[in-house]
């Protein structure tokens, strides 16, 4: 995939995340994530890429139904979802796909968590120069790791594995999205805590 050409996709020329390898390394351990688990994501790669749109388009219209969520795409203003804002996102979002899939989870996938942290937060708009909700409320973050891992697990039995195969590939893609997501919300918690 070219992502040279995907708008506000700076991976690997982003700032250093406050969270060292070491600390990742420990926040793994707390989720019995493992060199299986690497595995597993990278085996779902060729599955989750061959229907990423469609799973896209399932996390979309999960987003559309619910008003609390799709308000983060809108203008406060007018209430009216960004059309611009959305196809942008989803194209990021579909990298985000492919991130998580490939598991290489090195210094520059770090340091891309965290600045896909302070998007939901402190950079959000900044990016796609828009003018949305200005913060995804912290409440929402975790919650949404049931929907999109839920709705992962039936394209992952598409691809024609055994079933202990796809559980594998689905608790490790479980397990990813929770590490990514604590990792995001380090802008919105305080350092000491943290």
């Amino acid at each position: 995939m070219q992502t040279e050409s995907i708008p506000g996709y700076t991976y690997g020329a982003v700032g250093r995340s406050p969270i060292s390898m070491d600390a990742f390394d420990r926040m793994k351990r707390a989720a019995l994530f493992g060199p299986d688990d690497e595995k597993a994501l990278q085996t779902s790669y060729d599955i989750v890429s061959k229907h990423a749109d469609e799973i896209l388009d399932g996390w979309y219209g999960f987003i559309a139904s619910q008003p609390q969520l799709l308000a983060t795409f809108s203008n406060p203003r007018n209430g009216k979802p960004d059309q611009h804002y959305l196809d942008a996102v989803r194209e990021r979002f579909r990298v985000w796909i492919f991130d998580t899939a490939k598991a290489n989870y090195d210094q520059n996938w770090l340091d891309y968590q965290h600045e896909i942290g302070l998007r939901h937060r402190d950079k959000k708009n900044q990016t796609d120069q828009v003018e949305v909700m200005s913060v995804v409320p912290f409440r929402y973050l975790f919650p949404l790791v049931y929907p999109v891992t839920a709705t992962l697990k039936p394209f992952l039995e598409r691809g024609g594995h055994s079933k202990e195969d796809v559980e594998r590939m689905h608790g490790a893609w479980v397990k990813s999205v929770l590490l990514q997501l604590t990792l995001w919300s380090y802008p919105y918690i305080d350092p000491t805590s943290y």
